[in-house]
């Protein structure tokens, strides 16, 4: 998380003055759609998984300071997304254009998530389709307080509450699941970060807000 702060800062000091990142515009519709978003999207993954028994929950850990790994979490989606969504992003869509900043900021997001490659194709796939998602919902919501939010979301309730999305390793978890034997819904080793349903989950998100996305282009 070290590098990632201060690979954002250093990236923000240079480029400052070339890129402006949307944040105070829309800012309050903006965080608060990122929020609904987010809770949709890991309470229907979370939901079908427990309900069919795919992910079970298996005991629970004591955890000092949860409101600490909660905040941690946070910024950490903050730096990433300020980094790859924002300023990279921008400067890619300023200079040259639109499926160029995608293409990229995609890559370099899976890039940052670097374990999905060792878990399997369906992980990569989840990260790739997580990222197109999010970047439609900022184009959708023309803030980055969005996409922003929708990830925090996802990682504080899946990963630090839940324990079923992969955060750094030493990130505790106030829960654990165990995943069933049928690996494609289940996500096996990866939890919910690894199961189809969430693959199915982001694409559906991700044409919802592209079209939203269209219209409010449209409409600027």
């Amino acid at each position: 998380m070290l590098s990632m702060v201060l690979l954002t800062v250093v990236f923000i000091l240079i480029e400052r003055r070339k890129i402006a990142v949307p944040i105070r515009e829309h800012a309050g519709k903006g965080a608060l759609v990122g929020l609904i978003i987010g809770t949709v999207w890991i309470g229907l993954a979370a939901g079908v998984l427990l309900a069919t028994h795919q992910l079970t929950i298996a005991g629970g850990n004591m955890v000092q300071l949860p409101w600490l790994w909660m905040l941690s979490a946070f910024v950490n989606v903050v730096m990433q997304e300020l980094l790859v969504r924002g300023y990279i992003y921008q400067l890619l869509n300023t200079n040259c254009n639109l499926p160029v900043a995608v293409v990229v900021s995609t890559a370099l997001f899976t890039l940052m998530h670097g374990g999905a490659f060792e878990a399997g194709l369906l992980p990569v796939a989840n990260v790739v389709s997580m990222c197109l998602f999010t970047t439609a919902l900022y184009e959708a919501e023309g803030t980055l307080l969005a996409p922003i939010m929708a990830h925090a979301v996802w990682n504080m309730v899946g990963g630090v509450i839940l324990g079923g999305v992969g955060l750094a390793d030493d990130y505790p978890s106030l829960f654990n699941m165990t995943p069933s034997t049928n690996a494609l819904l289940s996500g096996g080793s990866c939890k919910i970060e690894g199961s189809v349903v969430v693959l199915v989950l982001n694409v559906v998100l991700m044409l919802v807000f592209a079209i939203a996305a269209r219209k409010a282009t449209g409409m600027r």
